[in-house]
């Protein structure tokens, strides 16, 4: 007899659907799975024939062939164990197999018959709404994140002997209860980090603006803790992002309550990490860290201690804001709109101005580990020096001041491109901010006048939009000169290393 039982594979960030076929006849007993499906997929086998016994049920004792088409997508994971279970005891008489016509399945089984959560919830339960399948069945344990989705039936069960009730025309559990939002706990203050306010007015630029930012200066200055502070001075994931956010963790398997994420991610890998860790890969493409940074921001420490071809591979990501990986004829694309903050030590003592011991030549060779092409996608970047008398210093603005000059230059920057357009000036294409934020006479000589500050038509642009941003902070309707000043001064920085025009 054949079955039929629909569910969904992780394709990327996407997600495609499957088609379980289930044939039993007669025959030397056997479990056989085909359909391209990975060591989990088939170590499926063992797990649904448990499952089945266990929950009091019967496995045929024929040959049974399982095939998940589309035979040529690649199948990662155990959540088509759900699927697998119904379609051979549909196959087999002991449910009606049009009960499964109308229904999604993903879950995991354990031995024992219990439904275990799989990672991609949500972008299962978007599919099957999208797909118009009608019910998703789940682990009791997804519930809450499937029932992010609306206008989707969302039947959320423990074991398989529950959804054996169900499928037999039994009561349908109560829809679950989509889960509260992942708010904001307490926030770390800005004002902790003593001694650097030039290097926090350098943040709230960047975080008002989402323009990348490099900090530089010696160990123990507070270039991490200035970082780590960045989100909460960042708004709120909007509606949309939150949702695509929650996604992204979720598929990555690092969503670890059920409701949608409203902070903003904060990602910091180790130096040591590869090119296919920072931008995504694998034999079946998995997001990479600038990728779970979508949204949010992506702190790299330690700049210059990185592999040289892992940061090369972050330069398109940077431009473009999403990465294309291609493996085996077939490509995923994966977002990658995040800011990057950057910390690196001014030479390998990391003494800097301050008792250096390092050679010409041991700061020459420190300073080639970024390449220009790298640098030139910085917006913003600043220095920072361990200051005499921290306490008696210009005091650094508290995290809610902060947050809401963030928040008021964001609105101005909404409000003056409207709806559907960049609510970020870093997102502004070339023509865009001609015609949203053009200069004037005596700010275009200024930006001519930078030297190899503007190295490029990318870095004039970039000096363009710093301009802007550092405007919407003083509540500016246009771009002065001393905006324009301001932002080549917090641009100089990045080529530090050059000699002087």
């Amino acid at each position: 007899m054949l079955a039929h039982a629909t569910t969904f594979a992780l394709d990327g960030l996407g997600t495609r659907r499957v088609r379980v076929e289930i044939d039993v006849r007669p025959g030397l007993p056997a479990f056989t799975i085909v359909g391209l499906g990975d060591a989990a997929v088939r170590e499926s086998r063992e797990r649904v024939r448990s499952a089945i016994l266990n929950s009091g049920l019967e496995f045929p004792q024929r040959r049974v062939t399982a095939n998940l088409a589309p035979a040529d997508l690649r199948k990662v994971g155990p959540g088509f164990d759900l699927a697998l279970a119904c379609g051979i005891l549909a196959a087999s008489g002991q449910v009606p197999a049009p009960a499964l016509a109308s229904r999604a399945f993903y879950a995991e089984l354990s031995l024992g018959g219990e439904l275990h959560s799989c990672r991609g919830t949500l972008a299962v339960a978007e599919a099957t709404r999208v797909a118009a399948v009608g019910q998703l069945v789940l682990a009791a344990a997804a519930g809450a994140e499937a029932a992010l989705v609306p206008q989707l039936e969302v039947a959320a069960v423990p074991t398989l002997a529950d959804v054996v009730a169900v499928l037999r025309g039994g009561p349908v559990p109560d829809p679950p209860v989509a889960a509260d939002d992942d708010v904001r706990s307490d926030a770390l203050e800005l004002a902790d980090v003593l001694g650097q306010h030039e290097a926090a007015e350098a943040m709230i630029i960047a975080a008002a603006g989402g323009h990348n930012l490099l900090m530089c200066g010696p160990p123990g200055t507070g270039k991490t803790m200035l970082a780590r502070r960045l989100p909460w001075i960042l708004p709120d994931l909007s509606g949309a992002e939150a949702l695509d956010v929650t996604r992204i963790l979720s598929i990555a398997g690092l969503h670890a309550g059920h409701g949608l994420v409203r902070r903003r991610p904060f990602r910091a890998p180790h130096h040591t990490t590869s090119s296919s860790g920072l931008v995504g890969g694998g034999a079946s493409p998995r997001p990479g860290e600038v990728t779970l940074a979508h949204h949010g921001v992506l702190f790299l420490d330690e700049l210059s201690e990185f592999y040289r071809s892992s940061l090369e591979a972050l330069r398109q990501p940077l431009e473009d804001g999403l990465v294309t990986i291609v493996r085996g004829q077939r490509s995923a694309v994966f977002p990658a709109r995040c800011m990057v903050v950057a910390a690196t030590n001014p030479c390998p003592c990391g003494r800097g101005t301050t008792g250096c011991r390092c050679t010409e030549p041991d700061r020459e060779r420190h300073a080639r580990k970024l390449s220009g092409p790298l640098l030139d996608r910085i917006d913003v970047a600043c220095s920072l020096d361990m200051p005499a008398g921290a306490l008696a210093t210009v005091p650094v603005p508290t995290t809610r001041e902060a947050r809401e000059r963030v928040h008021a230059a964001r609105a101005r920057a909404a409000d003056r491109v409207g709806d559907g357009g960049p609510s970020r000036n870093a997102d502004l294409t070339g023509a865009q901010l001609r015609r949203y934020a053009p200069l004037d006479r005596e700010c275009r000589e200024r930006i001519e006048g930078a030297g190899r500050i503007v190295t490029s038509m990318r870095a004039r642009d970039r000096l363009h939009r710093v301009a802007r941003t550092i405007a919407d902070l003083d509540g500016a309707e246009r771009i002065l000169p001393e905006h324009v000043t301001q932002a080549i001064t917090f641009r100089k920085d990045v080529l530090r290393t050059e000699p002087d025009a």
